[in-house]
């Protein structure tokens, strides 16, 4: 995500860090690096100028140039700003309390993954204590009825659907029916699309909103589409309006143009965003945090919260006892891949830890070798995952051939894990002592300290 603008963004940026006296030119020269690399990222240009100065006018001030540490400040002069064009903070949905009936409108052209957003927020709701409806409203698309059934089935969430029917208000008064007799609390409509922009799709979506009067219109946008995204927005908000945007394929989007260009151009916030395939990879979208991610601070609020989704509580505090004793078995091991896999792609997990964005590509990612790992322990009993030292070369072969492997990579597999142990006893002793950790962890990546 944002690859190369935060590698050049994070160039930029060091021209100026750690300075203690930084000039006009200094600025200049940072924020035109920041400028080429926005304009790369097919950022709009009416957002890049309004970017670009108001970024300077306030780096020239008095406040930057006599500051104690200007080149700091100057950085959050940067990401403040980013953060402004990003949306200022997060906007969450504007829904009813649960004993009255919510209702979302999702919109989109063909192709943009408005049926699927529409599930994977119904996901969401779930989870949040909700009680969503699907509602497939849309009549055009060839099987779209069905795909929704599918995702529907898939999360758990109940779907409403008229087959043969040919008009949306009357599916969706219908719906309304439905959800009231059985406590549904929220409406989520799939509505139709098109390839593109046309008259008769304005039309139907006008008369399925002057129906339902929805809590939320959300466009749903292709992020790998870039300035397109943008004014597909900004053509649906003028003539149907819109409360929020949902970016698909936002986890694929390297250059980050239409996230850095909706708000400001089309006044809407963006709410979520799509980072994945799987229905919960779905996320809210926090400004801040994306923003820092950009200037290569990484996330690490946002990694405690998708482990804190797939990581039970008491299994984290069993973990770090058995780390701490050196009880650490390879069935714990398996359940730690098991909980990554969760997680997400390990790509957008590293560029969560700040200085990681933009050095990690998923080339350098050896997804195959952890598939293998899977693969070697799930040809282990419980007993051999329990106790390795039991592992001997009888066992090693039968292992072998139960996984698709060798013998060499099933000693290899133990001979890491006998590594990864020692390493965990040791951070678990130093955990208590937080520079003694940071020293040796200094010491094994090769860093000294600043």
């Amino acid at each position: 995500m944002f690859d190369k603008l935060t590698q050049k963004v994070s160039d930029a940026l060091r021209f100026v860090a750690g300075k203690s006296t930084i000039t006009e030119k200094n600025i200049d020269d940072a924020v035109d690096a920041i400028k080429m690399a926005l304009l790369e990222a097919d950022v709009n240009l009416r957002v890049v100028r309004r970017f670009v100065n108001s970024t300077i006018e306030e780096a020239k001030g008095e406040k930057v140039l006599r500051s104690v540490d200007p080149g700091q400040q100057f950085i959050k002069i940067v990401h403040d700003k980013l953060v402004s064009f990003l949306g200022d903070t997060k906007q969450d949905l504007k829904l009813k309390g649960t004993d009255t009936l919510s209702c979302i409108l999702m919109l989109g052209l063909q192709g943009s993954g408005k049926t699927t957003s529409s599930a994977k927020l119904a996901l969401r709701l779930k989870k949040e204590g909700r009680k969503p409806l699907l509602v497939a409203c849309d009549l055009v698309r060839p099987a779209a009825m069905e795909q929704l059934a599918v995702l529907g089935t898939q999360i758990d969430a109940p779907v409403y659907k008229e087959a043969g029917a040919t008009d949306s208000v009357t599916v969706y008064r219908g719906a309304v029916n439905w959800a009231r007799k059985n406590l549904i609390d929220t409406l989520i409509i799939d509505t139709t699309g098109r390839l593109q922009i046309d008259e008769p799709m304005m039309t139907e979506l006008s008369r399925l909103k002057d129906a339902a009067k929805p809590d939320e219109l959300l466009l749903v946008a292709d992020a790998m589409t870039g300035q397109s995204a943008v004014d597909i927005a900004k053509a649906f908000d003028e003539k149907i309006g819109l409360t929020g945007v949902i970016l698909t394929k936002f986890d694929s989007d390297t250059r980050g143009g239409a996230a850095l260009s909706l708000k400001t151009i089309t006044g809407k916030p963006l709410k979520f965003t799509g980072v994945g395939e799987k229905p919960e990879d779905f996320e809210p979208f926090h400004p801040d945090r994306v923003a820092g991610r950009i200037l290569g601070m990484g996330d690490v609020v946002g990694l405690v919260e998708k482990a804190q989704e797939v990581i039970d509580q008491k299994e984290a505090l069993e973990l770090q006892r058995k780390m701490a004793k050196e009880n650490f078995t390879l069935e714990d091991w398996l359940t730690q891949l098991r909980s990554i896999k969760k997680m997400g792609s390990l790509q957008s997990m590293l560029e969560m830890i700040p200085g990681m964005a933009g050095q990690v590509s998923e080339d350098d990612i050896n997804k195959e070798e952890l598939q293998t790992q899977e693969v070697i322990l799930n040809s282990m009993t419980k007993k051999e995952r329990a106790n390795h030292l039991i592992i001997g070369p009888t066992r090693r072969a039968r292992i072998a051939k139960g996984s698709g492997t060798s013998v060499a990579e099933v000693a290899r597999l133990l001979k890491k894990f006998e590594k990864m142990r020692g390493m965990m006893k040791k951070m678990a002793k130093f955990g208590k002592k937080p520079a003694a950790l940071q020293q040796m962890m200094q010491a094994r990546s090769g860093m000294s300290p600043r």
